[in-house]
Order: C-alpha cells, then structure tokens, then sequence
C-alpha cells in the first residue's frame, strides 16, 4: 500500500506543527523523501498512470512535481510539461517549458494540496496558452479546500494516498 511506504520514508508525521502558513496541524506531509528515491516515486507514476484518460501532455509546477510529471511520463510515454510559479526575466521569459499546443489535452500532477493555490495558477497559465485542463492527479490532497476550488475552474482531483490511511498508518508505525 503506498500509504504504508509514504509513512515508512517518514514523509508523513503525527504531531503538533507549525505549516508555512502559520497555522497548526496535528499531521506533516513531506513527500521530497518519496519523489527523490526511484523506487518510491516509481510506485507513485504507476498508481497514478491508473487514472490516466486521454491525455497529449503532463504538467507539474516547479519545484515538488516536477519529479512526478517527469516519472509519469517515463511511465507512460506521454510528453511533460513544466511550469514555473513566475516567469523568468531573462532568456525567453517563459512561463510553461516543454512543447504545449493549443487544443492539446494536459494532465496536472502535484505532490500535497492543501487549497490548490499554486495548482490553479499554473493551470490557468496553461489555458491561457490554449492547453485544456480537466484534471490534476495529487500524492496527497490535504482535504482543506482544494477539491471544491479546483472544481470550481471545472478541474476534477483524484488523489492516490488518503490522509485517514496515512494516519492509520503513521499511528501503528
């Protein structure tokens, strides 16, 4: 179960913290300890290339997805995208790297959501660009808004480790 190997990697902690936004949270989500070991994110492009549709591009934003879009589209063939949170001010300013054509159909990866902020950014930068987004796939959705702000640009979320299995994991560890 890929909860119990997120857990074992220690990318997922019971306890009292602080998150970047200031608030608290009984729980820790780090999964750079799963998407920088090959085996780990390995598991995590095959779960997530079960829920794959027809898709001509996969996008991940910089810096945690990147390794994810990348995995999943050794696993699968199909072309990645990669996008920065701002554009550069120097070469090309470009926003999105990678091929992207009007009409091409693109699939977001990310690791952990919590609102999706950063998330429906990136997706409107490519829509703006003429890609078509319909669906992110997620390692972990921190269940704090970000599957009814994503539904809200009509993005559907599917993530592929819940957080009550990784508490139910983290809690026999």
């Amino acid at each position: 179960m890929l909860e119990e190997e997120i857990v074992k990697a220690g990318a997922f902690k019971l306890g009292n913290f602080t998150l970047a936004s200031g608030r608290k949270s009984d729980y820790y989500v780090d999964l750079r300890s799963v998407t920088t070991r090959p085996e780990l994110l390995k598991k995590v492009a095959q779960a997530m290339s079960q829920h794959i549709s027809k898709s001509d591009k996969i996008a991940g934003v910089e810096l945690g997805a990147i390794p994810i879009a990348t995995a999943l589209s050794l696993e699968t063939g199909i072309p990645f995208l990669m996008v920065r949170k701002q554009k550069k001010d120097h070469g090309a300013g470009k926003l999105v790297e990678g091929e992207l054509k009007p009409g091409d159909k693109v699939l977001f990866v990310e690791d952990t959501v919590t609102t999706a902020g950063s998330l429906i950014k990136a997706i409107l930068a490519v829509r703006e660009l003429g890609g078509i987004v319909e669906t992110a796939l997620v390692i972990v959705d921190r269940e704090e808004g970000a599957t009814e702000n994503l539904a809200e640009i009509q993005v559907k979320m599917i993530s592929i480790a819940s957080i009550a299995k990784l508490r139910e994991c983290a809690s026999i560890q």
